[in-house]
């Protein structure tokens, strides 16, 4: 009888599996469908991005939208041929296409994002101008008397925008983040998957929070 019931377990708990496998497939198939439906959302966010004002980030926007959606239609052709409805697909090629788009895609991001902080950079400078030099006497005298030289002045004034905008500050490392994914497949600059792991965290991370807080994200 304990013979039996063993078996019975064994059984029970191979159905288990089976069960939860098919759940995990089920999952993968709405996570798919519902990355197709992000396309869609890529595909507009291209089209509002082309009626912005300014000229840079209006291409950095209306590229990174399209490659980004590129991206969803590799990674589409790869979903059919894992389910079996594409057996032919070439998979090394598509996952490299989708590889480089979502590559150029986190680019133009990060150009958008270096436009923005340059554009808050020479605005603070010419703040300082009008103001005088209260700015840097202030931070000398943080800095213990310290004078601080050009390059330090650059990254402390840095500091202070990326401190005074959050969105700005969170979409910057997000793509920071986000970029050692495509640098680590492509060759670009080989990490290890610990690295590439804990970058994915910390922009999981960011996302979470701009989703909960919307004014966190960075507007177009």
């Amino acid at each position: 009888m304990l013979l039996s019931y063993l078996i019975e377990r064994k059984a029970d708990k191979e159905k288990l599996v089976m069960k939860l496998k098919q759940l995990e497939s089920s999952m993968s198939s709405g996570r798919k469908m519902f990355r197709l439906g992000n396309m869609v959302h890529a595909l507009v966010a291209a089209r509002r991005a082309t009626q912005l004002p300014d000229v840079i980030p209006r291409f950095c926007l209306t590229a990174s939208n399209l490659t980004r959606a590129l991206y969803f239609v590799c990674d589409a052709v790869l979903w059919l041929n894992s389910v079996g409805l594409q057996p032919d697909v070439d998979k090394p090629k598509w996952r490299n296409w989708a590889t480089k788009c979502y590559y150029i895609s986190l680019l133009m991001n990060l150009g958008r994002d270096w436009y923005e902080i340059s554009w808050r950079l020479e605005q603070a400078v010419q703040e300082e101008k009008i103001k005088g030099n209260s700015f840097w006497d202030k931070h000398n005298q943080e800095l213990n008397g310290v004078k601080s030289d050009g390059v330090h002045g650059f990254f402390l004034l840095l500091f202070q925008i990326l401190k005074k905008h959050p969105p700005l500050l969170l979409d910057l490392v997000k793509n920071l983040c986000d970029l050692s994914g495509p640098l680590d497949t492509l060759g670009i600059y080989k990490t290890n998957p610990g690295v590439v792991g804990f970058c994915g965290v910390i922009s999981s991370l960011v996302g979470i929070l701009t989703l909960a807080s919307p004014h966190l994200k960075l507007k177009q």
